[in-house]
């Protein structure tokens, strides 16, 4: 892989990182707000934050785009989502600041994207960004031509600064527009060849002592003591965890699940978990997981529970079961909408304050909570001068139950009845505060994270209602974001859909639909899976390279086709799409999607070997061609307390088949035998002895 860097422009100035009815309701709205600009007739919450801004926002479109060209003006693209924080303050210093507006108004064309909604177009302004500064983030502030082609990028601007070059680049228009074209045509070349993958014509060879090599190579950046990585701020990283979890699976090395489980506990015991409401912020600001970004997105949490579900598979640690079920009420309780998807994310700010709706004073805490304040603030570390800011207290732990209860004389049943009361009487004040702002779009990628969550948390615990709740995800999936095209959309809001689906809207929602079959054994979503898979194949693949581009080929009219290769805080939608062939391979004995995935894998092998904390999902399928998967074949009446058997064990190397009958799956043909149920251990397509015993059928597991 390569990235190409160009040099800053010399003048860049440094940043900080009815009709009656409806005429009546219009006038009201005009009352209301003094401004109103083009973002109002759209759904996402974002844009929608801005749409009484003094500054004439449009949305992404050629609307925009052909403004400026008739109008000569430069376009400004403003890049964020509803829960940045740092994109409200400049809202807040700029946007809403009439005079900038004005200014802004006269010389450009305004573009407000939200970048949950379109990840594509993000995709290529972060890139320019990057290649400009070296660095990005949200918001994020291009400047372009009128045909899309960005001269300058960078992210937080103070007022100040913002004006400053925003009237630097105006005068360049007007003394000297072609050092702008120039620059405009450098960056754009940069952004079309940066991260470009190559076909890769060797035969990968892979082998443990590869696996042992990469994580020598990653163990001294763990922190073993406090969990995640040696440094500050720490992100969860769920898919780097999944990795060393499957890896120990593997080899059995000790320190490889070492690193998981400080991971877990630390971040189960500290801030970034939401010790009243469960549920994970996005980041931790510090290296002791205390002080988050105290944003919740979806995919986060979505993650979490998927990777807490497989950790409790193999450790049975009681802590990761509560923190699952505790997520899951979060998710239930603030991000389900009633139709059965999952919204976005809750925002970290409430009144103009980040966190100030989990915080807690100790003055707070003993009204609340009187006589059991003292045992409520030890077990949480509640202090009267406050663990964080302003005398507030973030509430984390550090000691165990056991130890609690013994230093009061009480039994953990007592201490864990107490404490849950006192957090019901603390979670009932919060009730009543105002709340962080939701942003109740629905995006299809993310829902499908979460259904394979609840899939995850259903077969590690063999709870009923959350396999109802991923079958319920599935089905609005399929109704109202799949086309009968097989067309994958991306967004629902208000009964809508307006957005083309993006690669990991596929990739994810395969995943899930894969994963869905083998906790259900129905079929209909493992043929809806190979059928949106081949889709994507035929709409997203490139045969030149062996990847897939990150835009659909009928709906990719931006200044460069990108391709989503390294995986970051979600798995990439290449690295998911290469393990989804993989699978699909296996179940279908379809040596296309085999080689496809196969080829995937090789051309970015080297990537895998040189940073695995990016490439942790393309890890993950590595670990699958060194040794291949079983496929683990339960047919007859009693298919499913069978494979629940095989649910209690963290089995990362196995997919599942069967059910009451054969079903048509080639690989169950002449399987059932009636009135018995069979298991049949299968690897490289050879099978062992099948046998109606459980604790046998395990044993060939090794």
């Amino acid at each position: 892989m390569k990235t190409i860097h160009y040099l800053v422009l010399t003048c860049i100035i440094s940043v900080f990182s009815a009709c009656k009815g409806q005429n009546k309701e219009a006038e009201k709205m005009e009352q209301k707000h003094q401004f109103t600009n083009e973002l109002i007739h759209e759904t996402s919450p974002y844009l929608l934050q801005h749409a009484h801004n003094p500054v004439n926002w449009y949305p992404w479109g050629e609307k925009a785009f052909e403004k400026a060209k008739q109008e000569n003006k430069l376009v400004i693209i403003s890049i964020g989502y509803a829960a940045c924080h740092w994109c409200h303050v400049m809202e807040k210093e700029s946007f809403e600041d009439v005079a900038v507006a004005e200014y802004m108004n006269a010389h450009f064309v305004c573009v407000k994207v939200d970048r949950e909604e379109r990840p594509d177009v993000d995709q290529v302004y972060m890139t320019a960004a990057q290649l400009l500064t070296g660095s990005g983030g949200w918001p994020l502030n291009a400047l372009a031509l009128a045909d899309g082609k960005p001269f300058y990028a960078g992210t937080y601007f103070p007022k100040e600064n913002w004006l400053e070059m925003l009237r630097y680049f105006v005068d360049k228009q007007n003394t000297n527009p072609q050092s702008l074209i120039d620059q405009a045509q450098k960056v754009t070349e940069g952004v079309q060849s940066a991260e470009n993958v190559s076909f890769v014509k060797e035969t990968s060879i892979t082998s443990i002592a590869n696996l042992n090599s990469i994580f020598k190579k990653w163990e001294p950046r763990i922190d073993f003591k406090k969990g995640g990585g040696q440094r500050a701020p720490k992100f969860p990283m769920p898919a780097n965890w999944e990795y060393l979890l499957q890896y120990h699976h593997l080899t059995d090395n000790p320190e490889a699940l070492k690193a998981v489980t400080a991971t877990l506990d630390n971040m189960a015991f500290g801030g970034i978990y939401d010790q009243l409401g469960g549920g994970f912020s996005r980041y931790s600001t510090d290296e002791d997981w205390l002080v988050p970004h105290f944003e919740k997105i979806l995919y986060d949490n979505a993650q979490l529970v998927s990777l807490y579900s497989h950790a409790y598979q193999l450790t049975k640690n009681p802590l990761y079961k509560t923190i699952v079920y505790e997520t899951l009420d979060f998710i239930e309780n603030e991000l389900t909408a009633p139709e059965g998807g999952f919204y976005s994310s809750l925002d970290a700010d409430s009144e103009g304050e980040e966190g100030k709706y989990y915080v807690w004073t100790a003055e707070e805490i003993n009204t609340i909570l009187g006589k059991e304040a003292p045992l409520f603030s030890d077990f949480y570390n509640s202090t009267k001068q406050g663990n964080w800011e302003h005398q507030k207290n973030i509430l984390f732990r550090k000691d165990s139950d056991a130890a609690i209860a013994a230093k009061y004389q009480i039994s953990i049943e007592t201490l864990q009845s107490k404490i849950h009361e006192s957090k019901n009487k603390l979670l009932k004040v919060r009730a009543k505060r105002v709340k962080p702002r939701l942003d109740d779009k629905i995006l299809t990628a993310w829902n499908g994270l979460m259904a394979k969550g609840y899939v995850d948390a259903y077969r590690a615990f063999d709870e009923p209602t959350f396999l109802n709740k991923a079958i319920k995800n599935a089905t609005f999936l399929s109704t109202e974001a799949i086309t009968e095209s097989n067309e994958v959309m991306r967004n629902y809001k208000n009964n809508k859909v307006t957005i083309h689906g993006l690669l990991d809207d596929y990739a994810f929602t395969i995943s899930a639909f894969i994963d869905l079959y083998q906790a259900t054994f129905n079929e209909k979503w493992l043929y809806k899976a190979k059928e949106l898979n081949d889709y994507a194949v035929t709409h997203f693949y490139d045969a030149k390279s062996g990847m897939f581009f990150y835009t659909h080929n009928n709906h990719s009219n931006l200044i460069a086709r990108k391709m989503e290769v390294a995986d970051n805080v979600i798995p990439s939608s290449n690295s998911e799409m290469a393990r989804n062939l993989f699978f699909l391979g296996l179940y279908f004995d379809n040596a296309d999607y085999s080689q496809k995935s196969k080829q995937m894998l090789t051309n970015v092998q080297k990537d895998i070997h040189n940073d695995i904390q990016y490439y942790s999902n393309w890890g993950r399928l590595e670990m699958l061609f060194i040794k291949q998967p079983f496929e683990i074949a339960i047919v007859g009446p009693d298919f499913e307390n069978a494979r629940k058997a095989f649910d209690k064990k963290y089995l990362p190397n196995a997919i599942f088949l069967g059910g009451k009958t054969e079903g048509t799956l080639a690989l169950l043909e002449g399987k059932l035998n009636k009135g018995e149920t069979f298991i049949y251990i299968c690897q490289n397509k050879s099978c062992q002895r099948p046998t109606t015993d459980i604790g046998e059928a395990m044993k060939q597991l090794k």
